[in-house]
């Protein structure tokens, strides 16, 4: 009963050989060519059809000149992927045959393979809308990947020119950023997978991973991204207090003690932040992966990968104003050996000197200049010492050749790098003071007084007008307490001649006070996606508030006359643990990981009272 209540399998054909029917077909005869594409066309096509008719195609290649690219066609949309293993191998067999004797048919192939690198899609409409997305569920979604990556290497192997023909199509089926997450996920990661056996496409795939992260980052602010987060936590405790009432003491004690940790805690609540984030987590790890092999630094590979992000750097990263974390990639990469973070400043550093540079440019380098050398754990004191001798003396020569000429007045169109290049000085001696002081106060101070930041701050050119008001009140109060120059007379000279802009507009007069003149930013401001940044963090330096007393204590001049010891005593002894700069304590990053959006992410804008 069984057997009779069973359908037949479907093994009859009709037609006869694959050689007769496509020599009929090229004489006008159409009917088993019609046929042959129905049958191939049939979504219940079992495997054994399927390898019969691979097997016969793979020996008749010669015939599927381009006059039949509608059955390649139809043969490209076999699900073979899905398939045993038997039909996976032959189809492989076949695209080799096929790309090697009729390439005309490389691009639909290339297609063809690129178009799985997502996860298959489902179809789902809500109130007559298609809000179809990804299958998240496939079990098997892994190694159809592998597959997909042997189908490519197959190809690429039959035609050496594959590369030039894949990287178009690769930039076609990039995912919209409104996709779901997994699809985008699957997508990057698999290009990035390309970029390993296909080396010749690196560069350009980074380029394409990176512009798309780029939008992604640009598309959300920080400040979105922490009202976000901030509304989340706060419907949770709504939604937590809420359920806690509907409960005794005694159920909800024994809540208390068999509560879960939530599986949501590392996602983002703004949406194209969680999108960021699980992306970025891909890039760091495909750049640990690269630069090591069998957990060691391979400095050959990091070298080469280090030049082809710095390409990618230029291009991208360096014209674009505001980006808070993409730029990272640098960050991380310039971590594994000083030689690299110290080989980015000096690439920095050529970009700020070079006069025939756009000054938007120059100034955008002087701020990656100031917030790395700030921020980056790894930077040891004398790489901070020797960049701020580079810079300092950049600056004293540019006073030099301003003094005598017609335009030594304080102009940010003139002079921006001049401005950014002070504001990254201040910058740096504010978070790094303590270190360069560290051991021997004597010789520390020495170093700096041989700076001459008086000249720099008294200069026609006026800085202190023109950087940040968070970052000038720091320097200047770092500044007086070591006596190295006294910048509050200036301070209050520019107060006075500062004059708010009035702009009109719909809603009536606005009167704005511009504290940025410069439209500077800080472009390693602390890091704030979840996953993400576990892999920044410790490397990481976060800025402590000021406390207080560390405020009284800015006040306060060091006394002239000390020995050395007592110099050493006083900072070990009298300075509080937080005195305006990170700790090198592994803890020390911890209380505080969010600065005021006032600053964008510097220093707070303290305000330390003029000494009478």
């Amino acid at each position: 009963d069984e057997f009779i209540s069973s359908p037949p399998r479907k093994t009859v054909r009709f037609g006869g050989t694959l050689t007769e029917i496509l020599l009929k077909y090229e004489k006008g005869d159409t009917t088993d060519f019609e046929l042959l594409k129905h049958q191939l066309s049939d979504p219940d096509i079992k495997d054994a059809q399927i390898i019969n008719w691979l097997h016969e195609f793979r020996a008749s290649v010669a015939y599927l000149t381009k006059e039949l690219g509608q059955l390649v066609n139809i043969l490209l949309k076999l699900p073979w992927l899905r398939r045993s293993r038997e039909v996976v191998e032959e189809y492989l067999g076949f695209l080799g045959n096929l790309v090697s004797a009729q390439t005309v048919h490389l691009r639909p192939c290339l297609r063809m393979i690129v178009a799985q690198f997502v996860p298959p899609r489902i179809t789902i409409r809500e109130d007559d809308v298609d809000i179809s997305d990804s299958d998240d569920d496939d079990e098997n979604i892994s190694a159809n990947f592998d597959t997909c990556h042997r189908a490519l290497q197959t190809v690429a192997r039959y035609v050496p020119s594959t590369p030039q023909f894949l990287m178009p199509i690769l930039v076609e089926f990039f995912p919209f950023i409104n996709k779901s997450e997994r699809t985008l996920e699957c997508y990057v990661h698999n290009l990035l997978r390309v970029s390993v056996y296909l080396p010749t496409l690196r560069l350009q795939i980074l380029e394409l991973i990176i512009e798309k992260l780029l939008k992604l980052d640009v598309s959300t602010p920080q400040q979105d991204i922490e009202d976000a987060e901030e509304t989340a936590n706060n419907c949770a405790s709504e939604e937590k207090s809420t359920e806690e009432g509907l409960f005794d003491m005694e159920e909800d004690e024994d809540r208390k003690g068999s509560k879960a940790v939530s599986p949501n805690i590392e996602r983002m609540a703004h949406p194209l932040a969680e999108r960021l984030d699980i992306l970025m987590t891909i890039l760091f790890s495909y750049i640990r992966d690269v630069c090591h092999v069998d957990g060691k630094l391979d400095i050959s590979n990091t070298k080469d990968l280090y030049r082809d992000l710095v390409s990618v750097f230029d291009k991208l990263i360096l014209p674009t104003h505001a980006s808070c974390h993409v730029q990272y990639f640098m960050f991380y990469i310039c971590s594994f050996k000083l030689g690299l973070a110290e080989a980015f400043l000096d690439h920095l550093w050529k970009k700020l000197q070079d006069p025939n540079n756009p000054s938007v440019i120059r100034q955008t380098a002087g701020s990656y200049i100031g917030s790395f050398l700030a921020r980056a754990k790894f930077i040891p004191v004398v790489t901070v010492k020797a960049c701020l001798d580079l810079l300092v003396n950049w600056l004293h020569k540019y006073i030099d050749n301003q003094d005598k000429g017609a335009n030594a007045y304080c102009d940010v169109a003139l002079h921006g790098p001049f401005y950014s290049t002070c504001q990254a000085v201040f910058y740096t001696l504010i978070f790094r003071h303590k270190q360069l002081l560290d051991g021997n106060l004597r010789k520390g101070l020495s170093y700096l007084q041989s700076l001459n930041f008086e000249r720099i701050v008294m200069c026609q050119l006026n800085p202190l007008k023109i950087c940040i008001p968070s970052v000038v009140n720091l320097f200047a109060a770092i500044t007086r307490k070591y006596q190295l120059v006294f910048c509050y007379t200036i301070i209050e000279r520019n107060n006075r001649q500062f004059i708010p802009v009035v702009r009109s507009g719909t809603g009536g007069d606005l009167v704005q006070t511009c504290t940025n003149p410069l439209d500077s930013f800080f472009p390693f401001d602390p890091y704030i996606l979840k996953r993400s940044k576990k892999t920044i963090d410790p490397m990481y330096q976060f800025w402590e508030e000021l406390s207080a007393e560390d405020l009284e204590d800015l006040k306060k001049p060091i006394k002239k006359g000390t020995s050395e010891d007592e110099d050493d005593d006083f900072l070990k002894g009298e300075t509080p643990q937080n005195d305006g700069v990170v700790e090198i304590a592994p803890n020390s990053y911890e209380s505080n990981t969010r600065s005021p959006v006032s600053s964008i992410g510097s220093p707070a804008d303290c305000y330390v009272p003029y000494p009478l």
